[in-house]
Parts: C-alpha cells; structure tokens; sequence
C-alpha cells in the first residue's frame, strides 16, 4: 500500500527537452558538488600541513561547509520561489563556482572556513530543484529513477572526481583541487544554459507556500530520517583515510582508491535501489536502513585486511542509495511547497554529515578504537529506522481515516 500523494507536474516550455540531455547537464554539476565535498573530506591532512594547524582544526573546514548546505537551502529556495527554475540553477552554480574558486585562492584558515561555508550555500537548493526539474520530465512511475540518475553525478564524483581531486591535492597542492571543481562549475554552468528547459515560473508560487512544507508532520519525519539514519555512513566514511593509514596499515596513495571504492557502492545503488523505490518507496526506504544497520555493524571486524574492508565499503556505498529515496519521499508529502522540501533533504543529510562524524569522533576520542565509528553509524541507522516505523504508522492511520 502506498502512503504518498501524487507529486506535482510542473509544466514544461513548449519545444520538448531530450530528457537525457537535461538530466546528464544536472549530473554534471552533482559530479561537481560531490568532488568538492567528498575530496575535502579526504585531503585533511594536505589543508593542515597547508595552513599550519592540526588535523581536528581542519576538520572544521567540512563542518562550515556542512553549515553552509543546512542554512543555505531553506533559505536560497524560498527567496528563489519565483524564479524560474533554469534561472535559479545557474544562478546557484554561479555561486558555487565562484566560492569553492576563492576557496583555493584562501590566504588563511579563517578565510578559507568562510569561503567554505558560503560555497555549501547552494548546494541544497542546486539538489532540491535539480530533482523536481528532472522529475517533471518523466511519468510518475519513473521519477526516482529519474532523480537517481541525476544524483549519479555525485556518486560518479566519488569513484573518478574525488581521486582526481586527491591526487591532483598530494601532486601540486590542495589549492589545485578547487580550481578543478571551480573549472566543472563552468562546465555544469554551460551544460544547463544548454540544455535545461526554459520553463516560466510559477505563477503560484511564493515564499509563503514553500514555508507550508514545514507544517506537515510527514516532512520533518522524513528529514530526521535522513539526518540520523544516514549518519552511520558519513561516521565511517569521515574516518576512513585515518582507519586505512591506522588499522589497515595501507599507505596515503591508496586512501583515494578506497574512496573509489565506496563511490563504486553508491553509483550501483543509485542505478538499481530506484527501480525498487518506484514500486515500493518506503519500503525499499526500510530495507536500506536494515542494510545500513547491518554492513556498519560489520565494518569493524573487516577493517584490519584491505580485501575485506574494501568489500565492506563498497556495500556501505550501497547504502547511499537512501538520499534518491527520500528525495521522492519529501516531493510526495509536501504537497506544494515540493522545492524547499526537496532542498531541505540536503539540509538533513548534512546535518547527517556534521553528526555521524561528530558521534564517531567522540567514540574514538573516548577510547573505543578507530573502527568504532561502525558501531556508532549502525545504532544511527536504527534511529532512522525507528522514524521510518513512525512514518509508515501514521500514513496507516491518515488511510484509515480517509477510507471511513
């Protein structure tokens, strides 16, 4: 049985778009956005040698930027209301280009967190409309596929865009790998003036209906679903550079192809979890929780063998598929105001960002080993599950009611 509304079809311009070109111009920017926040992640240590201060200092680096998504995309979507959508895009990846190239021209740490937080700015709100416009192009039974493959972007980010970065980083200097991810801004800028319909703006839409997403009970489950039950992955994923250098005993050059690895588990999972979501949403939703649950549980016992950890993280990637869920989840229950619901998943999904890890690190800082972030990012994945049985209950009891 299923719990959601249908979502709302926006109009296209009058001259059909190839579907494939738009949604491959939308991919090119997630490949973008996942290079510059995944990449960071990994060169750490290059940003603390860089600017003279310790691995925990630089660390903030990836929170400001965090801050930057969860404040930024609320905020971006509802002022952005009335324009239109490919306007909106290129006018958010302009920002984006823009920041994360002055990120690299940083001449301090504090700049260079201020640069980071305004980079993250856009980042929700690029995701939240690139999904309704990708989805608007399709028949309803395909949106999630249809949003899967514009995300593909930014799990394609993580097997090729975030070694690249790594790389180009350890080769000639961090400062390199944001002109890279400033150089696919202006590659996804393009891509989407050319391809990307040209849809008017709703003449309905405003501020004030966007806010309207936030007085359904339904939105906010899903979100905390995100926020929590996704957690876990970015709990182990944070400090996987420093379990490969500790644990595994592997040297620095193979931490990007780990990376890989897992960004190899996230592209199959957006290839072939949506299929699934298309016929049974939630619960193909609870059924990435429990895989979630259940591979991070495992994790510690792989980390000490390269062969076994590795498999162990391509299967967490897997579990990543949860965001292109959940992005159709919050279109079907905002009603409306579907732009700021879809922007606000990326809003949970860095506070999932800023938790997991923050829970992981005091694991680790309070002597439970390096591999325990994979304890901390399963008991977060039963968390999102434990919303998931709220949400499922109460759309139960609204068909109940509805039915009588």
């Amino acid at each position: 049985m299923s719990f959601s509304s249908p979502s709302r079809r926006v109009p296209v311009s009058t001259h059909a778009p190839h579907v494939g070109l738009v949604i491959l111009a939308l991919a090119v920017g997630g490949f973008a956005i996942g290079t510059t926040e995944f990449a960071s992640m990994s060169m750490l240590p290059l940003f603390a040698e860089g600017l003279g201060i310790d691995a925990p200092t630089a660390g903030h680096a990836i929170s400001a930027y965090a801050l930057g998504v969860v404040v930024g995309a609320p905020i971006i979507t509802v002022l952005g209301a009335r324009l239109p959508r490919r306007r909106l895009l290129l006018l958010l990846m302009a920002m984006f280009t823009v920041f994360n190239g002055l990120t690299g021209l940083s001449p301090s740490y504090h700049w260079m967190l201020l640069f980071r937080f305004l980079a993250g700015l856009p980042h929700g709100a690029y995701f939240g409309v690139g999904a309704l416009v990708a989805s608007s192009l399709v028949p309803a039974d395909r949106r999630t596929r249809a949003v899967g493959q514009m995300f593909l972007g930014l799990t394609v980010a993580t097997i090729a865009g975030v070694p690249l970065a790594s790389w180009l980083g350890q080769a000639v200097g961090w400062r390199w790998s944001f002109a890279l991810v400033a150089l696919l801004g202006v590659a996804t800028l393009s891509a989407v003036f050319a391809f990307a319909p040209d849809t008017p703006a709703d003449e309905n839409a405003s501020p004030l209906r966007e806010l309207g997403a936030l007085k359904r009970p339904q939105v906010w489950i899903t979100l905390g679903i995100g926020a929590i039950g996704f957690g876990g992955m970015f709990a182990v994923y944070t400090y996987l550079a420093d379990i490969l250098l500790r644990v595994t005993r592997m040297p620095l050059d193979s931490v990007p192809w780990v990376m890989g690895v897992f960004g190899v588990g996230m592209t199959l999972g957006n290839l072939v979890v949506p299929v699934f979501a298309d016929r049974a949403l939630m619960r193909t939703a609870g059924a990435l929780l429990v895989w979630s649950m259940i591979v991070l549980a495992l994790f510690p016992f792989t980390a000490g063998n390269v062969w076994s950890l590795g498999a162990m993280v391509f299967l967490i990637g897997i579990g990543g598929a949860l965001g292109t869920v959940l992005q159709t989840r919050l279109m079907d229950v905002a009603g409306d105001a579907q732009a700021l619901a879809a922007a606000l998943n990326h809003s949970a999904f860095n506070t999932a960002n800023a938790l997991g890890p923050f829970l992981g690190g005091l694991a680790i800082a309070h002597g439970y080993g390096w591999t325990s972030p994979g304890w901390v990012g399963s008991g977060l994945a039963l968390g999102g599950l434990l919303l998931w049985g709220v949400s499922v209950a109460m759309g139960r009891r609204v068909a109940l009611v509805q039915a009588r």
